[in-house]
């Protein structure tokens, strides 16, 4: 991993640390270790926005995640998040989303949310990784209801790189603006039932009620999934750098698991869904299975 992938990591860092102060490019040159002049650079060549951008956009993600979660006054929301005044933080607001926050705040519909990603990550998609320890998996059996899952489906991807590269990383913002049964987005190996010609066998959605009958964003679709059970696994904790290792454990942990030892088989009707990997709990993949 280069230095400059390490550098931009610091400012990241920094940012999200610092997030409710003033920040300064003073300030995230001294966190990356390069010039106030090369790091602006650097920083703009990994993320395609400038330092104050990023910032801001960043900080209205997470305006909107409070108005929508919390019952907030917008001046309080505003100067929470570093926003010098209610007025300056509504003409933010209305240009990021194209409402006014007290509008979202009386009805928050979908709306694409900014979600940063560490370079470092990108980066290690690409490296040979040689899995020597074996970890601990945890596995349990849960029973999911009957559900609709609202998706965006992709061209031809089996997994979250090539989906990325096909509808961008934009979608993943969308879906945390939207409620879901499980608390958070999900991703989702669709079998052919699921699929419609032309699409992705690997999606993104949020877990929705079977009565729901909300707001759709444009360009998503709405399956609905059956109640079924599911074999959990879930690995350790691991450091966000060694997402990739904690990932391949787990994976490698359920192909070789046989359901039969506790009166289950796979069941393939049903969609592989995929959490998304946090290092406080590990990383976490769901596969449907029947009773015997």
């Amino acid at each position: 991993m280069t230095e400059q992938i390490l550098a931009f990591q610091r400012m990241q860092d920094y940012i999200e640390a610092n997030l409710k102060e003033k920040i300064t490019l003073a300030e995230l040159s001294r966190a990356a270790l390069f010039s106030p002049w090369y790091s602006y650079r650097l920083f703009q060549s990994y993320t395609g926005l400038t330092p104050p951008c990023y910032i801001r956009r960043l900080r209205l993600a997470r305006a909107a995640m409070k108005l929508k979660n919390e019952n907030r006054r917008i001046i309080d929301t505003a100067y929470e998040l570093g926003f010098e005044n209610a007025d300056g933080f509504t003409r933010a607001f209305y240009r990021e989303f194209g409402m006014r926050p007290s509008d979202y705040a009386r009805n928050p519909v979908p709306i694409t949310l900014f979600v940063p990603y560490g370079v470092k990550f990108r980066e290690l998609k690409k490296e040979y990784i040689d899995m020597k320890n074996t970890n601990n998996i945890f596995i349990q059996v849960i029973r999911k209801p009957e559900r609709k899952v609202i998706l965006k489906r992709g061209k031809k991807a089996d997994e979250y790189f090539a989906y990325c590269e096909e509808v961008g990383c934009d979608v993943w913002g969308t879906l945390i603006s939207m409620d879901s049964l499980c608390g958070e987005p999900v991703c989702l190996w669709l079998p052919e039932r699921y699929k419609k010609p032309g699409t992705s066998t690997y999606v993104q959605g949020v877990e929705a009620d079977a009565g729901y009958d909300g707001a759709i964003p444009d360009g998503f679709d709405v399956i609905t999934l059956p109640e079924a059970d599911y074999l959990m696994f879930q690995g350790e904790p691991f450091a966000e750098e060694n997402y990739c290792e904690a990932i391949i454990a787990v994976q490698q942990a359920m192909n070789g698991y046989d359901p039969s030892v506790i009166g289950y088989a796979w069941d393939n009707e049903n969609p592989r869904i995929q959490l998304e990997p946090r290092g406080e709990r590990g990383y976490i993949e769901l596969r449907a299975v029947k009773r015997k």
